[in-house]
């Protein structure tokens, strides 16, 4: 994962202290703002558009307004189109068709200072491994215009803000992982940016250093940062995500909340396993609880309006007709059930893709 901060490109830049920044312990449920509520977007997409060579089209007119403080978490199989949209609103591949707004400035037009407002995390490795963490931070407050006093004071917070101090002085050669990604994120705060693009910051990391990142990615939105996500795990989405899009076809195909679009496809359901025998009385039993589905596997299915409320009348029901339960499980729809129902396939199992979303990007101005 490579955190872009364009330093050739960018000027100085003003650059504001992250001390007494505290941290997100807990990630869970999203209430963040809306475009209703805030009435300013961070991010504004028209019509946007993206041809390669040949004619093929890897984004065919995508519209989308991402509100300032929200995390937005942006899913698309591979050659979907996903990589490219990132490409042109980070100002790395110019568009087409349509127009685009960062920070209130036009990608084209203004790419500078898109530049100079964002940072961007995307998957390839630009650490080097023969400098220190330390080293390496102070290296970006350089090119970014900081005196050595503020820079090195800089590299302090950071180092510690992402909680590998007790490694600043050893080579980035010798990180972990998960320290690699923290350290890129170090970096890409140096200038203090309104927007964040992150790229799938947790691909292949392990549980805890996943952990890690989602609070990170908390604490920086708690301070009231954007941040555009792009992920492969659908449950850093719904667990990150204030609002989800989904692009397929260079389209976007779906957009709203994680509970929204969940309930879309449908209500939960319980799944219970009866004794032998007892299928059809059983049925008849909680009929009138919720909507019955068509057994599987010799089990009975449920559709619960109520969500998991509903289990307890259920289980009720049988034991007062007598029937012994011998197993009950609660199924809620997923976001990859919303992912199937819109694009046909599977996020996470998805394979390499199409060559149009993965070409490599040169800088334009």
């Amino acid at each position: 994962m490579r955190f872009e901060n364009l330093s050739q490109q960018i000027g100085g830049c003003a650059c504001h202290s992250l001390a007494g920044i505290g941290r997100a312990n807990v990630v869970g449920g999203r209430n963040g703002p809306s475009l209703d509520s805030v009435g300013m977007a961070a991010i504004e997409v028209r019509g946007l558009e993206r041809e390669f060579g040949g004619g093929v089209k890897a984004v065919r007119g995508v519209d989308l307004d991402v509100a300032e403080g929200e995390i937005y978490a942006f899913l698309g199989p591979n050659g979907a189109g996903k990589t490219t949209t990132v490409r042109m609103l980070t100002t790395l591949l110019r568009p087409t068709g349509g127009t685009a707004k960062v920070a209130g400035h036009d990608v084209v037009s203004d790419a500078g200072e898109v530049r100079k407002s964002i940072g961007v995390a995307l998957q390839e490795a630009a650490l080097d491994p023969l400098m220190t963490g330390r080293e390496l931070i102070r290296l970006q407050a350089t090119l970014h215009g900081l005196a050595r006093a503020e820079g090195e004071k800089r590299a302090e917070e950071l180092l510690d803000r992402v909680d590998i101090m007790y490694a600043a002085d050893r080579r980035v050669g010798t990180y972990s992982g998960g320290m690699k990604r923290r350290l890129d994120l170090a970096s890409a705060l140096v200038h203090q940016p309104r927007v964040l693009f992150l790229d799938e910051p947790t691909t292949g990391l392990d549980p805890v250093s996943r952990k890690a990142i989602w609070e990170e990615v908390q604490a920086l939105n708690d301070d009231g940062a954007t941040i555009f996500l792009t992920t492969q795990y659908l449950e850093e989405a719904d667990q990150l995500a204030d609002r989800v899009g989904i692009i397929a076809g260079g389209l976007l195909v779906a957009e709203d909340t994680p509970r929204a679009l969940k309930a879309e496809i449908g209500n939960a359901h319980v799944e219970i396993a009866v004794c032998d025998g007892e299928l059809e009385r059983a049925e008849k039993a909680v009929a009138h609880l919720g909507k019955p589905l068509p057994s599987r596997n010799g089990l009975l299915l449920l559709e619960l309006g109520g969500g998991a409320s509903g289990v307890a009348p259920v289980v009720r029901a049988l034991d007062e007709a007598g029937l012994a339960v011998e197993g009950l499980d609660l199924v809620e729809p997923t976001l990859d059930d919303v992912f199937v129902a819109r694009t046909g396939q599977h996020l996470e199992s998805d394979g390499d893709g199409a060559a149009p979303d993965a070409e490599p990007a040169p800088v334009e101005s």
